[in-house]
């Protein structure tokens, strides 16, 4: 029988795998079908949201790991901290750069700060545990 937090544990895996798979996708997208048809500005946008969204893959695989080392509400907190922040930080500048709409651009540091938060949570649950 699985625990609670195993199941956590492989969720934000197969959460990590999956955004890293995806940050994969978009940074070839990137280089491919977007390059003659974004300024070079507008690119390197495109290209910060799929570098964040590679560290942040990453970070979810951390944290998967983290959570069965330490256990413990902190962990699970940068789990969907990194998630919420990779939809709103990462999602914000694809859709900025795609659509052209320059007030996205306004909730991008919003993602920026669930990032920094989730690392904070991360900490926290590596060193009280």
């Amino acid at each position: 029988m699985e625990s609670g937090l195993l199941t956590l544990e492989r969720l934000f895996f197969g959460l990590g795998a999956l955004s890293a798979l995806l940050a994969v996708a978009a940074g070839a997208f990137g280089a491919h079908a977007l390059r003659e048809r974004l300024s070079p500005d507008m690119l390197a946008v495109f290209e910060t949201g799929a570098r964040y969204q590679m560290y942040h893959a990453l970070a979810l695989l951390a944290v998967a790991w983290a959570a069965g080392r330490w256990p413990g509400s902190a962990a699970v907190a940068a789990g969907w901290l990194f998630v919420a922040g990779t939809l709103v930080f990462c999602g914000s500048l694809y859709l900025l750069t795609l659509t052209g709409q320059r007030w996205l651009g306004a909730i991008t540091p919003l993602g920026g700060l669930a990032f920094i938060a989730g690392w904070a949570a991360l900490a926290w649950a590596v060193l009280r545990g």
